[in-house]
Protein backbone atom coordinates (compact mmCIF):
# COMPACT_ATOMS: atom_id res chain seq x y z
CA UNK A 1 0.00 0.00 0.00
CA UNK A 2 1.45 3.36 -1.01
CA UNK A 3 2.14 5.91 1.68
CA UNK A 4 -0.09 8.96 1.40
CA UNK A 5 1.77 11.92 -0.12
CA UNK A 6 5.04 9.97 -0.50
CA UNK A 7 5.80 11.80 -3.76
CA UNK A 8 5.13 15.31 -2.45
CA UNK A 9 7.53 18.06 -3.42
CA UNK A 10 5.85 20.70 -1.25
CA UNK A 11 8.34 22.23 1.18
CA UNK A 12 7.56 21.49 4.83
CA UNK A 13 7.64 25.22 5.70
CA UNK A 14 4.91 25.88 3.13
CA UNK A 15 2.82 23.02 4.50
CA UNK A 16 3.24 24.29 8.06
CA UNK A 17 2.01 27.70 6.87
CA UNK A 18 -1.04 26.02 5.36
CA UNK A 19 -1.75 24.25 8.67
CA UNK A 20 -1.38 27.54 10.54
CA UNK A 21 -3.86 29.16 8.16
CA UNK A 22 -6.38 26.33 8.64
CA UNK A 23 -6.05 26.58 12.43
CA UNK A 24 -6.30 30.37 12.38
CA UNK A 25 -9.48 30.19 10.28
CA UNK A 26 -10.90 27.95 13.00
CA UNK A 27 -10.06 30.46 15.76
CA UNK A 28 -6.81 29.05 17.09
CA UNK A 29 -4.77 31.61 19.02
CA UNK A 30 -1.05 32.17 19.51
CA UNK A 31 0.25 29.61 17.00
CA UNK A 32 3.93 28.84 17.63
CA UNK A 33 6.40 26.63 15.74
CA UNK A 34 8.64 24.27 17.72
CA UNK A 35 12.11 23.78 16.22
CA UNK A 36 14.98 21.35 16.43
CA UNK A 37 17.82 23.05 14.59
CA UNK A 38 16.40 24.16 11.26
CA UNK A 39 13.53 21.67 11.29
CA UNK A 40 10.03 22.35 12.56
CA UNK A 41 9.14 19.48 14.89
CA UNK A 42 5.69 20.59 15.96
CA UNK A 43 3.13 23.32 16.35
CA UNK A 44 1.78 24.65 19.61
CA UNK A 45 -1.34 26.76 19.79
CA UNK A 46 -4.22 27.83 21.98
CA UNK A 47 -7.83 26.89 21.36
CA UNK A 48 -10.36 29.35 22.75
CA UNK A 49 -13.43 27.32 23.74
CA UNK A 50 -15.32 30.35 25.01
CA UNK A 51 -14.86 29.06 28.55
CA UNK A 52 -11.09 28.84 28.60
CA UNK A 53 -8.02 28.72 26.38
CA UNK A 54 -6.64 25.22 25.97
CA UNK A 55 -2.97 24.67 25.01
CA UNK A 56 -2.35 22.10 22.27
CA UNK A 57 0.99 20.67 21.12
CA UNK A 58 0.74 18.99 17.74
CA UNK A 59 3.89 16.95 16.98
CA UNK A 60 5.25 15.63 13.73
CA UNK A 61 7.31 12.43 13.85
CA UNK A 62 9.79 12.71 11.01
CA UNK A 63 12.11 9.91 12.19
CA UNK A 64 9.24 7.44 12.23
CA UNK A 65 8.13 8.58 8.78
CA UNK A 66 11.68 8.17 7.47
CA UNK A 67 11.84 4.58 8.75
CA UNK A 68 8.58 3.76 6.94
CA UNK A 69 9.86 5.35 3.71
CA UNK A 70 13.08 3.28 3.96
CA UNK A 71 11.07 0.10 4.54
CA UNK A 72 8.77 0.88 1.60
CA UNK A 73 11.77 1.52 -0.64
CA UNK A 74 13.35 -1.82 0.35
CA UNK A 75 10.11 -3.71 -0.22
CA UNK A 76 9.22 -1.93 -3.47
CA UNK A 77 12.50 -1.29 -5.32
CA UNK A 78 10.71 -0.43 -8.58
CA UNK A 79 8.83 2.46 -7.01
CA UNK A 80 10.53 5.83 -7.06
CA UNK A 81 10.48 6.31 -3.30
CA UNK A 82 12.80 8.93 -1.84
CA UNK A 83 13.95 7.87 1.60
CA UNK A 84 15.75 11.02 2.71
CA UNK A 85 15.12 12.99 5.90
CA UNK A 86 14.02 16.00 3.84
CA UNK A 87 11.42 13.90 2.01
CA UNK A 88 10.25 12.39 5.32
CA UNK A 89 9.71 15.94 6.64
CA UNK A 90 7.69 16.87 3.57
CA UNK A 91 5.58 13.70 3.74
CA UNK A 92 4.96 13.84 7.50
CA UNK A 93 3.86 17.48 7.41
CA UNK A 94 1.71 16.95 4.33
CA UNK A 95 -0.11 14.03 5.95
CA UNK A 96 -0.57 16.06 9.13
CA UNK A 97 -2.05 18.92 7.06
CA UNK A 98 -4.50 16.50 5.43
CA UNK A 99 -5.49 15.20 8.88
CA UNK A 100 -6.02 18.71 10.29
CA UNK A 101 -8.04 19.65 7.20
CA UNK A 102 -10.26 16.57 7.56
CA UNK A 103 -10.75 17.21 11.28
CA UNK A 104 -11.71 20.83 10.62
CA UNK A 105 -14.28 19.64 8.07
CA UNK A 106 -15.87 17.52 10.83
CA UNK A 107 -15.80 20.57 13.10
CA UNK A 108 -17.43 22.69 10.40
CA UNK A 109 -20.43 20.35 10.23
CA UNK A 110 -20.58 20.28 14.05
CA UNK A 111 -19.91 16.56 14.17
CA UNK A 112 -17.15 17.07 16.76
CA UNK A 113 -15.83 19.71 19.13
CA UNK A 114 -12.32 21.12 19.00
CA UNK A 115 -11.48 19.42 22.32
CA UNK A 116 -12.45 16.01 20.90
CA UNK A 117 -10.21 16.41 17.89
CA UNK A 118 -7.11 17.48 19.79
CA UNK A 119 -7.69 15.63 23.08
CA UNK A 120 -4.48 13.55 22.95
CA UNK A 121 -2.45 16.67 22.17
CA UNK A 122 -3.86 18.95 24.89
CA UNK A 123 -1.06 20.02 27.22
CA UNK A 124 -1.59 19.47 30.92
CA UNK A 125 -0.25 21.62 33.75
CA UNK A 126 2.88 19.40 33.84
CA UNK A 127 3.75 20.22 30.22
CA UNK A 128 2.91 16.70 29.09
CA UNK A 129 0.13 16.02 26.64
CA UNK A 130 -2.85 13.97 27.77
CA UNK A 131 -1.57 11.13 25.58
CA UNK A 132 1.87 11.25 27.24
CA UNK A 133 0.31 11.18 30.72
CA UNK A 134 -1.88 8.22 29.83
CA UNK A 135 1.05 6.43 28.21
CA UNK A 136 3.08 6.83 31.43
CA UNK A 137 0.19 5.22 33.34
CA UNK A 138 -0.03 2.40 30.78
CA UNK A 139 -3.40 3.84 29.71
CA UNK A 140 -5.02 2.94 33.02
CA UNK A 141 -7.76 5.45 33.77
CA UNK A 142 -8.37 6.47 37.36
CA UNK A 143 -11.94 6.08 38.53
Amino acid sequence: MAILNYTTTVDSFKTVSEIEYILMKHHAKSIMKNYDGESIIGLSFLIDTGVQQIPVRLPVKVDECLEVLKKEKRENPRKQIKDTRQQAERVAWRILKDWVEAQMALLDIEMVRFEEIFLPYIETNTGQTIYERLENKQFLLEV
